[in-house]
């Protein structure tokens, strides 16, 4: 297949980005954004893009072989499903719906069209958990014991529509189920809200994996400097991520370095080293991917069953809160 047409519809933050990273990707042309409001033409004329304030009119204009949707969530189910209805591959950024029962309805109408849906999971996407997950899964940490994130952030005006557990802390929702690989039992969650209007701004949940693995989310929108961090602890030691920096250190235990003569495991403070990460944009990675799924119609790496269990879980988190109590997934 030659150079894909591709379409972006939400000009928002993320959208803009879509747009951009299209427009320097040689094997697509940007042929149109979409967005209601008319101020978002100028993004189309830097791009060298048409503008549309409405979908049907881009579709009754265009050929386009894959749309990225980046409208604000509340809006993800309905504009999914007309572009899979066109039978268009579509991107859906994360969170993938509003709900489960709007996830559910995406993945059956794509399987009922039998096009591809990916969810815009970035960070599975950036090289520093590329590179974590290569070595996790080289035993490099050998049995994991606990995953601690953190991902707070000053408090962003753009989000109106959800709080910070569907809109951020999901990311650490996907990246732990990716990285620890085994389904969750069990969540408890504290959330508060302190400056959003509508919803809550501050989440500390636990999750318990089916393996025995215990995970932590500390997300919020109310910390002046952003963090964006992840810390997996192991019987050999202990790798620190930076999303940001894209910095990966490992943390030795030296116990497991020293002859072992049968005594119960302990763990000894060893050396720290760096590791050298090839860094690239995130979204460049996604993006690329995508269209390579497309143009070689390949299976696409998160599909809607993913999106659909990072919404699960962040509803039973959500829920946990709301009843003060343990909450089984």
């Amino acid at each position: 297949m030659g150079r894909l047409n591709v379409a972006v519809i939400g000009i928002g933050a993320m959208g803009k980005s879509h747009a951009r990273v299209y427009s320097e990707m040689k094997q697509v042309n940007l042929v149109a954004v979409c967005d209601q409001n008319e101020v978002e033409e100028a993004t189309a004329k830097k791009y060298s893009a048409n503008y549309y304030q409405t979908t049907k009119k881009m579709f009754d204009s265009e050929k386009i072989d894959a749309v990225s949707v980046c409208v604000p969530t509340k809006y993800h189910r309905e504009v999914s499903i007309d572009t899979i209805s066109r039978k268009i591959p579509t991107l859906i950024e994360k969170p993938m719906a509003a709900n489960e029962a709007e996830a559910s309805e995406i993945i059956k109408k794509s399987e009922e069209k039998n096009i591809k849906v990916m969810i815009g999971h970035i960070e599975r996407f950036n090289p520093v958990i590329m590179e974590l997950k290569k070595r996790i899964e080289k035993n490099e940490l050998g049995k994991i014991y606990k995953a601690h994130c953190q991902r707070l952030s000053p408090f962003p005006s753009r989000v109106i529509d959800v709080g910070v557990t569907i809109d951020l802390a999901i990311h650490d929702i996907d990246v732990l189920s990716y990285i620890i690989n085994s389904g969750i039992e069990r969540v408890y969650a504290e959330t508060s809200q302190k400056i959003h209007s509508k919803h809550e701004d501050l989440l500390i949940g636990t999750l318990r994996f089916k393996n025995g693995v215990i995970g932590v989310i500390n997300a919020n929108w109310l910390t002046p400097k952003k963090v964006r961090e992840i810390a997996i602890t192991g019987e050999k030691g202990m790798f620190v991520a930076d999303y940001i920096t894209q910095e990966l250190v490992f943390c030795e235990n030296d116990f497991v370095n020293q002859e072992y003569n049968g005594n119960l495991m302990t763990v000894i403070a060893g050396k720290s080293k760096s590791i050298e990460i090839v860094k690239k944009e995130p979204l460049k990675n996604e993006l690329e991917c995508f269209i390579d799924c497309v143009s070689n119609n390949k299976e696409v790496p998160i599909k809607g069953s993913d999106g659909l269990n990072a919404i699960r879980v962040a509803q039973k988190l959500l829920e946990s809160s709301r009843n003060n109590k343990v909450v089984k997934v």
